[in-house]
């Protein structure tokens, strides 16, 4: 399997090709760029499986590998290699896009690739990227990425109404998509979704959009029925906390 590494800082390019060649034995070539009109050139001559893009590079950021490569060509799965803040790693989070972050840690690394070598050619890296690059251009989150069989589903946040784990799936209640079981466990949406407001965990089990509250019902302990009509259970100690939510929306 060959793999491109694309970092204006040659440190950084050492450090991620000692640790794939030590660490991910399924590759077989590393190659390298300083830039990203460089990589770009690399991609088509190689045909990579696996590139690892550093998002702030000078001359034009990896966001921009949008605006060189067709679609077509984009037969390559990318994970971001970035020491960016913590609002750039819950934008990639939420395009459900890898990344590693600096330093890089040899068991992400070997996770990375190993998840990336099973979705080759079928997780719409450009529409994910497509995504990702709106959301640093109006420095706002609108959407999330969800893996499906046959790659990603982005909706929109307005359009979730409800999430309910089940094991280690979550199953997810939208307006206009239904129902859709997420082969991801409810916390890892909890820590995602943590920024966007509307969202509120009022149960160990369930992560509710506020804006789709249909009505609260005190009997029976107190629970919320939404506009799906599913009835979601409020823990004991978070009674109070969800009234003051709710009356400061």
């Amino acid at each position: 399997m060959k793999t491109l590494i694309i970092d204006d800082e040659a440190k950084a390019r050492r450090l991620l090709k000692v640790l794939v060649e030590e660490n991910c034995k399924n590759v077989t070539e590393i190659h390298e760029a300083s830039n990203l009109l460089d990589g770009i050139k690399i991609i088509k001559e190689i045909d990579p499986a696996i590139v690892f893009l550093d998002i702030e590079m000078p001359g034009h950021t990896g966001l921009e590998i949008l605006d060189f490569i067709d679609r077509d060509e984009f037969n390559f799965e990318i994970i971001f290699t970035t020491a960016y803040s913590e609002y750039a790693i819950n934008a990639i989070q939420l395009a459900a896009l890898d990344y590693l972050l600096k330093p890089v840690r040899a068991s992400k690394l070997k996770e990375a690739v190993e998840k990336a070598s099973q979705f080759l050619g079928r997780s719409k890296v450009n529409k994910k990227i497509e995504e990702l690059k709106k959301v640093f251009e109006s420095q706002s989150f609108k959407k999330i990425g969800l893996p499906v069989k046959d790659g990603v589903e982005f909706i929109a946040f307005e359009d979730i109404i409800m999430m309910e784990a089940d094991g280690m799936y979550t199953k997810i209640s939208s307006k206009s998509k239904g129902e859709l079981l997420i082969s991801k466990p409810l916390k890892y949406f909890v820590e995602v979704l943590k920024t966007v407001p509307v969202f509120y965990k009022p149960h160990r089990s369930f992560l509710i959009n506020l804006q789709h509250i249909q009505k609260y019902v005190k009997s029976d302990g107190g629970y919320i029925v939404m506009e799906n009509n599913k009835s979601v259970s409020i823990s004991k100690d978070k009674t109070d906390e969800f009234m003051a939510v709710m009356q400061n929306i």
